[in-house]
């Protein structure tokens, strides 16, 4: 996984004009608002009023207010960090991370953390392809016989069987525009929808949890999905690796013209949903806004078919690094030499995998709730600001014991 300098290591810059990240850096400024969109806007969107649900209108609005301002300081930062040192681009996290930590260091630090997120979400999102597409066939189909979760997880597999052998970011450029559509489609109906359902009779704004144990776990669960909903910048760097960058026109400026759409984007999104949801809802509104609401059944249909669409976008986003590592990782680590066939096997099996696990653990998106406030915070909200302070001052911030270690 770990490369290094590319610019006195020919076989490396073979390497690197192979592996999907930095094959090609031909990306436009509209790009990346589109990747970064898809990244961000995903199902999480729709479990905000339940998030909600779980905070109180107080928490609730405090947090998802400040993640929105803290995420995007800490995403400008990435994007400034990404050509920090002249004539070197950081085009994965993992590679800013050992600038800052030192080789061995910055790998223990970023790459497990970005596995988990990434690899984490590809999962959850198995899951959401399947279930919305299991809530389209019932929604259409009322009368028909039950079918199992699986075999919906299975066919909403089938599509990344195809998808992920695309072989670099820009190539799933098409696939990221039409998700990036589809994530403000899905958006604005449930919000709209409910808007037009109106409060319920009955609805109370009270915590969920009837105990002070569930109200703790429900509030670190909120959290969790809080920070799912923001986790792009686990992929920001890559995506902006695919834009070219002279010393006139530094590749920033395109990145950060991208970014603020996107973010532009990402509030029209997610406060609409959010506090409209709980609002029509209250504690009662189920963890996909789209459940809570039951009728008109079209409405509801295509916008299960739209999250499917987003999903399948957002999954091979957050797919593209990982597939970078593993590549890398069997060229550098395992000396195989790069071919069609390695990267057609090694993704193969990776789709496989999530495909798997997402049949085998359909709570998964629980637990990652949970955990996400732990798993997921850490590479959005502060580890930017902790590199940040390493490399701009170093003689403050020096972590030179650490890299010794």
């Amino acid at each position: 996984m770990a490369e290094k300098d590319v610019s006195t290591v020919k076989p490396h810059q073979t390497l690197n004009d192979w592996l999907p990240i930095t094959k090609s850096r031909s990306a436009k400024w509209w790009y990346s608002a589109f990747h970064n969109i898809t990244a961000m806007v995903g199902a999480g969107v729709l479990g905000l009023p339940y998030a909600m649900s779980q905070l109180g209108w107080g928490p609730g609005a405090a947090v998802l207010v400040l993640s929105w301002i803290i995420t995007l300081y800490t995403l400008w930062q990435m994007v400034e960090m990404h050509e920090m040192v002249p004539g070197k681009r950081f085009d994965r996290y993992h590679e800013l991370g050992q600038h800052a930590f030192g080789e061995k260091l910055g790998l223990w630090v970023i790459v497990p953390q970005q596995l988990m997120v990434e690899v984490g979400v590809n999962i959850v999102y198995m899951i959401t392809g399947g279930k919305s597409l299991k809530k389209f066939h019932d929604t259409v189909c009322h009368d028909c016989k039950d079918i199992k979760t699986t075999y919906f997880i299975m066919i909403f597999a089938s599509v990344h069987f195809v998808l992920s052998h695309l072989s670099s970011f820009n190539s799933i450029t098409g696939v990221s525009i039409a998700a990036a559509v589809m994530s403000l489609s899905y958006s604005t109906i449930g919000w709209v929808a409910s808007l037009d359902k109106g409060v319920q009779p009955d609805v109370q704004y009270t915590p969920r949890a009837s105990t002070f144990t569930g109200e703790i776990f429900g509030f670190f669960s909120a959290l969790g999905d809080i920070a799912f909903a923001f986790a792009g910048h686990n992929v920001v760097l890559e995506i902006q690796a695919t834009i070219p960058s002279t010393p006139e026109k530094p590749s920033k400026k395109p990145m950060w013209k991208g970014v603020v759409i996107a973010y532009i984007v990402v509030a029209l999104c997610y406060f609409p949903v959010a506090f409209i949801g709980y609002w029509v809802f209250g504690n009662k509104v189920e963890d996909n806004v789209l459940i809570s609401l039951e009728k008109p059944r079209w409405l509801v249909a295509v916008a299960n078919m739209f999250v499917v669409v987003h999903v399948i976008g957002s999954y091979q986003v957050y797919a593209m690094p990982v597939f970078d590592m593993i590549e890398a990782f069997l060229v550098l680590k395992m000396k195989f030499n790069p071919s069609l066939i390695l990267r057609f096997i090694a993704r193969t099996l990776y789709v496989a995998l999530t495909m798997f696990l997402a049949m085998s653990f359909p709570f998964f998106g629980g637990l990652l709730s949970f955990f996400g406030g732990f798993a997921f915070a850490p590479t959005t909200y502060y580890l930017p600001c902790v590199i940040w302070l390493v490399i701009c001052k170093p003689k403050k911030f020096s972590l030179s014991w650490w890299t010794n270690w």
